[in-house]
């Protein structure tokens, strides 16, 4: 930051709203909201986070106290969800929104209003949204982001971390898109998606998201805590479907024992072997601290990325920051993307591909290896952290000047 910036009215303050929040908590969208809010906070902003009690997103109860709290520099509110009604609808209507089948307007507003809802937060938002300078949302899909988006669209910054799925093509959400003061996108995939679904406003930049790399690793002292010898792949985050984790532990399952291989896992979600892949070929962390997964990213021969639905993918850019090479699912526009431009990974289109790859490190360790070179650099040119946090901070500036008027004119520009 520059003297001229440090000079730069700050005033007023900024709320970014989360759907969970908290270091249990696991979810890119998640983190990219928190080192925001912290790095705003240390360029001189007021800077809330309005989320609610949860920690996962499975059950949303209410496993943190409501109120308000303090996370360093940043103020937390947290307010109850409710989720008093039984889900039926949106399960039901899930499943045919997956089937590929069209909602009618009012199906799309049961869908999104049944099972959970946090109303303490609707009414903050309601009663003191003219009181923040801008308000920031991610990601698009939550109810969080729905309901209160619709309340001060004029102070609204979206964050979608968009995807191509079949939520995204519902109508319920083009208010949301179009009506915002300013959309930040986290890559040049993610944004084209956008202009292909909807009208946008003339406020848009794609920002990117911040990556953070340790000053260290400790990939020996890792393998020495954990007992583990010879290579092995990692995948890190949530272990559900939704993610690839069922297909990435079936294509393990068909080459661990000839690739030579183990897998380590840390996240959230029940890893459910399947029958045929032995118990002492997974090694499952549960939930880790930052530094232990960055030492498992480094003891990694490679980290696999079985995720189609990503909008940025940080596991794959610190995997790349320890040194480790990356095998992701080609199906990720996003991280197709981040693979081509950084020459430092392999994608593959189905499953064979997938048992290929995984066969092809467990030959040869250190050839694979070997892949990864460009990417630290890829990392530390395109995501420091602190030109990440002054283009968000010169955004804000530039764009909540004036904050109370109505949205620039649609144009999609950039």
């Amino acid at each position: 930051m520059t003297d001229s910036d440090a000079d730069a009215d700050r005033s007023g303050t900024i709320a970014l709203v989360p759907p969970r929040y908290g270091p249990e908590v696991v979810g890119g969208a998640e983190a990219v909201i928190s080192e925001t809010a912290h790095m705003l906070a240390a360029r001189g902003w007021e800077v809330e986070i309005l989320t609610t009690c949860a920690r996962d997103h499975f059950t949303w109860a209410n496993e943190y106290p409501a109120g308000t709290s303090r996370d360093g520099d940043v103020t937390v509110r947290r307010f109850e969800t409710q989720t008093d009604t039984p889900g039926i609808h949106r399960k039901v209507l899930g499943d045919r929104l997956l089937s590929g089948a069209k909602l009618t307007l009012a199906e799309q507003q049961l869908w999104m209003n049944d099972s959970l809802r946090v109303s303490g937060l609707w009414h903050h938002v309601l009663d003191h949204g003219a009181s923040y300078r801008a308000i920031v949302l991610a990601p698009y899909m939550f109810w969080t982001t729905f309901a209160v988006g619709q309340i001060r669209p004029e102070r609204t910054i979206l964050m979608p971390c968009l995807h191509d799925e079949p939520a995204a093509y519902l109508d319920i959400y083009q208010p949301l898109f179009s009506g915002a003061r300013g959309i930040f996108f986290l890559s040049d995939p993610e944004a084209e998606l956008a202009e292909r679904l909807f009208r946008l406003p003339a406020r848009t930049e794609v920002v990117g998201s911040a990556i953070t790399l340790p000053d260290r690793y400790d990939p020996d002292g890792f393998r020495a805590r954990h007992g583990i010898d010879g290579p092995f792949i990692y995948y890190a985050g949530r272990r559900e479907w939704a993610k690839g984790w069922t297909e990435l532990l079936d294509a393990f399952r068909r080459v661990h024992r000839s690739a030579g291989l183990r897998l380590v896992t840390s996240g959230v979600g029940e890893v459910d072997l399947p029958p045929g892949l032995p118990a002492d070929r997974v090694l499952d962390l549960g939930f880790v601290s930052d530094d232990e997964r960055n030492d498992a990213m480094a003891a990694a021969a490679a980290y696999v990325q079985p995720s189609a639905l990503e909008s940025f993918s940080r596991t794959v850019l610190e995997a790349w920051g320890a040194g480790t090479p990356v095998i992701a699912n080609d199906a990720s526009e996003v991280v197709r993307w981040h693979v081509q431009r950084s020459g430092a990974g392999v994608t593959y289109r189905s499953q064979r591909e997938l048992m290929e790859a995984l066969a092809l490190v467990g030959a040869d360790p250190d050839a694979f290896g070997a892949m990864a070179a460009p990417g630290r650099d890829y990392v530390v040119e395109h995501y420091d952290p602190t030109r990440i946090g002054d283009r968000v901070d010169q955004l804000l500036l530039d764009w909540t000047s004036g904050t109370g008027s109505a949205p620039a004119a649609e144009g999609g520009a950039r």
